[in-house]
């Protein structure tokens, strides 16, 4: 592989690999049952570890959650989640007041800041048919002059989602979704939405992407080269498909592919339809603390999270319980701390 654009091939594992300025990915697929009319699957939970289901049993886990699956009240400090549904509905409730459903390809990116403690829970809504959920959630890390920044949560809808789609000289398509950064290409300039004010994402320098590209069968796409240069990392998660040739290296499914960003590379895909996640940025290079769900620069650091969550909880959980959902209507919606209700433009 010296010489040519692929740096690395390794599988994808669980959760999924990522270097600074990603922490953490994790890919969430599972086939949940029709509901019991209470947004809580109609099967038994016998067997399973409540509390602490991560068994993958007939195709889903209930996660932390007892009774509808997700993951009840817990706190965070000094990173971002970038949650991408592709299938299915999550409930978000938060200390700072903010709610929401979304989900059916929405976004949600969450600077968690100085400390937030928000619920993430997967309500099931289908009484009559299976409830499939699939999500990715990203983390990616804060540099240090923004980890104390205020918390700031913001959707995108699915609709206003910056998209194209690409035909190869057999006009054989490839869909991209521009979550993140910008795909320039001939004739093609995508832009993101804009990130969150004290995001690395923010920064031009930062050179950040986050896409997912669907390729037809036997489609080939030219991922342009990125603009930060030979500095910026990029790696392509595929994660759906059964193989790809990537510089004429071939690749079987379940694999990261890490590429050199300062170069474009050429992606064929195989005879099945096949899905990337691209993850690109150039690193922060700063010491990386972590302890559960906080994410610092130092170990004081760490210890001076614990001691403010003890005194403030982050806020004020307003919430009857720990895991809340918001009833039986399909809608979605956000509502801000503010008390601002959007909802998702009309397709």
């Amino acid at each position: 592989m010296s010489g040519g654009p692929i740096v690395s091939v390794s599988p994808l594992g669980f959760p999924w690999a990522t270097v600074d300025p990603f922490l953490f990915c994790v890919f969430h697929n599972d086939r949940y049952p029709r509901s019991d009319g209470d947004l809580a699957p109609a099967a038994s939970l016998a067997g399973r570890n409540l509390g602490q289901d991560f068994s993958g049993k007939d195709g889903w886990s209930m996660y932390h959650g007892l009774k509808v699956p997700g993951f009840p009240a817990h706190p965070h400090r000094g990173f971002e989640t970038v949650t991408i549904v592709r299938q299915g509905l999550v409930d978000h409730a938060d200390s700072l007041g903010a709610a929401a459903r979304y989900g059916r390809g929405d976004v949600q990116w969450l600077t968690t800041g100085n400390g937030v403690v928000h619920s993430e829970m997967f309500p099931l809504l289908e009484s009559q048919a299976d409830n499939p959920l699939q999500l990715f959630q990203v983390w990616l890390n804060l540099p240090a002059r923004s980890k104390l920044a205020p918390p700031h949560f913001t959707m995108f809808w699915a609709e206003s989602l910056p998209r194209t789609v690409l035909r190869d000289e057999a006009g054989r398509r490839t869909e991209i979704v521009v979550v993140a950064g910008r795909y320039q290409g001939p004739g093609v300039d995508v832009q993101s939405l804009p990130p969150p004010p004290d995001s690395w994402a923010a920064r031009p320098e930062a050179d950040l992407a986050i896409w997912t590209l669907r390729l037809e069968p036997n489609a080939l796409v030219r991922i342009p080269a990125a603009t930060g240069g030979a500095a910026t990392v990029r790696r392509l998660y595929f994660f759906a498909g059964e193989d790809l040739t990537v510089d004429e290296w071939r690749v079987a499914r379940h694999s990261v592919i890490e590429v050199a960003a300062d170069r474009p590379v050429a992606v064929v895909n195989g005879a099945q339809e096949s899905e990337l996640l691209m993850l690109q940025g150039r690193p922060i290079g700063e010491p990386v603390v972590q302890h559960g769900p906080f994410v610092m620069n130092s170990a004081a650091e760490i210890e001076q999270t614990f001691a403010a969550f003890r005194r403030t909880q982050f806020g004020k959980w307003t919430w009857p319980d720990t895991a809340p959902v918001h009833g039986g209507d399909n809608a979605r919606f956000a509502r801000y701390p503010n008390g601002r209700l959007e909802r998702p433009p009309i397709a």
